[in-house]
């Protein structure tokens, strides 16, 4: 009952800060967690408990999801407990994704024979979108006569607007004119779709394409934002077409893009 209670503290500080339904239901599922690992092995809530945990589930799982589950506890102690609460930065492994090439795209889209399918593929590749974006999109976010989409209230609760492919404009408004609903992408049974559908369909569509890369909906996202900076797009509009609230977050495509790589001369090549 204790724990029912601090968790029913800890809600309402979320809420009063206005954060995301999923950000609450993450922290909270966190702290639930820790809460009973701390419970069972009779540690208390403190600084110690809260270290054991983290190198606890840090022999069970990557550091970025202990990183979250991290971050969920010191809001804990620091707004709920009201004690301060002093963690390592957990070190995360440097992984870099494997980036779909332009023709592996346009497989993808090529072999993808229901519109509505091929169209998600587009948009989620042609304007680097987010799964969350995509199954959100309405009808009136789309302004086709100055060619741009509205994203309302993406991650971070921030509007931003991203350019409509030229290449996809008539096909979009010709299906937007043929559905009845105001979702753009409704499932079969009405609403949203889900996201595991979404991984689905992009799943399917890298195994039809042939590509034996893992494909899933947010590589759309990191290729469309490595082949624009290969293109020569300066990073702060990269930064603003994605919605990153830090440069920092969009400099890892610094990283992931070899084009600078491709273009060096190997010495082994003057001899």
């Amino acid at each position: 009952m204790e724990n029912l209670g601090l968790l029913t503290r800890l809600e309402q500080e979320l809420r009063l800060r206005n954060y995301s339904q999923k950000t609450n239901d993450s922290y909270l599922f966190s702290v639930k967690k820790f809460l009973d690992y701390s419970g069972n092995l009779n540690f208390g809530l403190n600084e110690e408990s809260a270290k054991k945990y983290i190198v606890e589930h840090l022999k069970k799982q990557n550091p970025s999801s202990v990183n979250k589950d991290k971050f969920a506890i010191k809001f804990f102690f620091e707004n709920v407990l009201h004690q301060s609460l002093m963690l390592p930065t957990i070190k995360k492994n440097q992984t870099i994704p494997e980036i779909l090439t332009i023709e592996e795209i346009r497989k993808m889209i090529d072999v993808t024979t229901n519109i509505k399918h091929k169209l998600i593929i587009k948009l989620l590749y042609g304007c680097g979108l987010r799964v969350s974006e995509i199954v959100s999109l309405k009808k009136k976010d789309i302004n086709f006569e100055e060619g741009i989409i509205k994203i309302s209230l993406a991650k971070g609760k921030k509007d931003r607007f991203v350019k409509l492919p030229e290449s996809v404009k008539k096909e979009l408004e010709s299906y937007c004119n043929l559905i009845g609903s105001e979702l753009i992408f409704e499932s079969n049974r009405g609403g949203k779709l889900t996201k595991k559908t979404i991984g689905k369909i992009i799943e399917n569509a890298g195994e039809k394409a042939d590509i034996k890369k893992r494909v899933y909906p947010h590589l759309l996202r990191h290729s469309f934002a490595t082949h624009l900076l290969e293109n020569g797009t300066d990073l702060r509009i990269i930064q603003k077409l994605l919605g990153h609230a830090s440069i920092k977050t969009t400099q890892m495509y610094t990283h992931i893009s070899q084009a600078n790589i491709k273009n060096i001369k190997s010495p082994l090549d003057m001899i």
